[in-house]
């Protein structure tokens, strides 16, 4: 792996891997310290008519206000919002499998790339950076952070809510991790002595 972090959202229009459209895809590339590299891509992708036939109302209702709804008729395909976008990603990834995909609840954007974007899902690494991980330890470990959190103001957008997840990352990374460069070789030792677990016998 390296260092760089591929960050992606999807809209959907529902969560369902066997009935529901990709309908827009963002992605942004950010270093290890969490800056965004390039302007990023944003993109419409034109859905299948059966597949907004029956989008949940509360789903249309969302993809309406934000005004996403309104934009799908002038949307491109998925074959070529894929290139689009890892044309952008390979500009600072070059390497497949070498850089992480991150963003908020991510595995669900991951199925739908997986599905619909297979070259772009195998680009990338297959562990994943995913913030609402952090934020689910820190409501148990550091409540006072979690619930001093940023608020979101991203209107179901994809490149808005990536920017978001970014910045969630960046506070918490400010508010609940050690700071850097973090304890010393001896004494980070000396915490990973302590959960060492005792191998198993085998009877």
């Amino acid at each position: 792996m390296n260092d760089r972090m591929v960050w992606i959202d999807c809209e959907m229009t529902g969560l369902s891997l066997a009935q529901d459209a990709l309908i827009e895809v963002a992605a942004l590339v950010t270093d290890s310290e969490l800056n965004v590299l390039g302007e990023g891509v944003d993109i419409v992708v034109r859905p299948p008519a059966e597949a907004l036939e029956s989008m949940p109302e509360i789903v249309r209702t969302m993809h309406t206000n934000s005004g996403l709804l309104e934009e799908l008729d002038g949307g491109v395909t998925l074959e070529e919002a894929e290139k689009l976008v890892l044309d952008y990603i390979r500009q600072y990834v070059s390497e497949p499998r070498k850089a992480p995909l991150c963003g908020n609840s991510v595995s669900t954007d991951r199925g739908f790339l997986a599905r619909d974007m297979p070259t772009l899902e195998q680009h990338l690494h297959y562990r994943i950076v995913d913030v609402s991980s952090v934020k689910e330890l820190a409501r148990r470990w550091y409540p006072r952070a979690y619930f001093a959190s940023p608020e979101k103001n991203g209107n179901h957008r994809a490149l808005a809510d990536i920017r978001e997840s970014i910045a969630e990352l960046r506070y918490y990374r400010e508010a609940v991790f050690v700071p850097q460069p973090g304890p010393d070789t001896d004494t980070a030792r000396s915490i990973a002595a302590k959960y060492v677990l005792p191998a198993e016998t085998v009877e």
